[in-house]
């Protein structure tokens, strides 16, 4: 619907219960591969599929769209459920990401260190953590694309084959045209003030589909394309590092799709050297690299039904602190607000396990 302008409300509607049926059967399948029972779990945390995110500069509302109906998730699996997680954030002035600097800070800030957290998702995202005197402060931003154009460029040159440059294998073969990277490194969002965020609204197919056109009118490569597109969204990372950061950065930890692109690693690594910088994984941080989303989403249900705040203001430009989520409450509820108030709400490291899904 994004890419083709168009957008029926009927199919908008439908969408949003064919999606909540879809994440009610990613959830059984999930219980049954981990050997879990329903009545292990406490609490559902379902951030939902984006349909849009607006929070653009020239537009007069902000605004945000998840689809994936709360409802039909509490009625499948009879549990109570916390949705709908960015509006409470943008409603007091803020962007509605990146929410994975809570995540970030309540886990990963360590005294005497400045280290940032790298996300390769569609978009990259990144949190930039010191932590001096048990004093925390944190900041975190969208930087651009990071995988979104390079995987559009892929499915278009292999006719849908692939979906994404694996291993980085395309890029490696391309050559990087310097003007027309020149070019694009011109757009108006890297030079952006921060707090910012984006999104496929700006970054989207038909963005990429004019990078295309540009570069085969230069006579490259799709190779080429490739390798320019990806060295795209390294430089847009680093130049953010060097833009919004003064002082030096002793760690960059790296997640979402992209840490397992190496061409984007080593560049990475060549644009800035002295820091060090590795893939998110259980022996650096606890969590496997593909999976820190959802533990962040997760995080902040946990934290809605306690009644604490899950975003952190200097880094999604909110003018306070707030507490995210919807409830739908479930069958369970009651028996989940008799946990929570037994176990407290005011101190984080004296509240009962929840177990809780995303």
């Amino acid at each position: 619907m994004i890419n083709l302008g168009t957008c029926d409300l009927s199919e908008l509607t439908q969408l949003n219960f064919i999606i909540g049926h879809a994440f009610s059967d990613a959830i059984e399948e999930f219980l049954k591969r981990e050997g879990l029972s329903l009545e292990e779990i406490d609490l559902i945390a379902s951030h939902g599929q984006t349909l849009w995110h607006q929070v653009d500069l020239s537009s007069e509302v902000k605004s945000t769209l998840q689809n994936g109906e709360s409802s039909i998730i509490m009625s499948r699996l009879g549990k109570t459920v916390v949705s709908d997680m960015r509006v409470a954030d943008m409603a007091f002035g803020g962007q509605g990401a990146p929410l994975t600097s809570f995540l970030d800070v309540v886990l990963f800030a360590t005294e005497g260190k400045t280290r940032a957290f790298q996300n390769l998702g569609g978009i990259s995202n990144t949190t930039i953590i010191t932590m001096k005197d048990g004093i925390v402060e944190a900041v975190a931003f969208d930087q651009g694309p990071a995988n979104v154009l390079i995987d559009y460029a892929v499915r278009h040159y292999t006719k849908e084959e692939s979906q994404y440059d694996k291993d980085g294998e395309m890029a490696r073969k391309g050559t990087v045209n310097e003007a027309l990277l020149k070019s694009l490194l011109e757009h108006p969002y890297y030079k952006q003030a921060i707090p910012k965020t984006t999104g496929r609204e700006l970054f989207s197919d038909a963005y990429g589909a004019d990078i295309i056109r540009r570069g085969e009118e230069l006579g490259l490569s799709k190779e080429d394309i490739v390798a320019t597109i990806t060295q795209l969204t390294v430089d847009s990372v680093v130049r953010s590092y060097r833009d919004f950061h003064k002082g030096h950065i002793d760690e960059i930890l790296v997640h979402g799709g992209g840490a397992f692109n190496p061409v984007i690693m080593e560049g990475f690594r060549v644009g800035l050297p002295g820091t060090n910088i590795s893939q998110v994984s259980t022996e650096n941080t606890g969590l496997p690299a593909d999976c820190k989303e959802a533990v962040m989403f997760a995080l902040i249900g946990h934290e809605c039904i306690f009644g604490r705040p899950g975003q952190i203001p200097t880094c999604t430009g909110a003018s306070q602190h707030t507490i995210l989520g919807k409830i739908t409450p479930g069958s369970n509820y009651l028996d989940l607000i008799k946990k929570v108030v037994k176990s407290g709400v005011q101190e984080r490291d004296k509240t009962t396990q929840l177990k809780i899904i995303y």
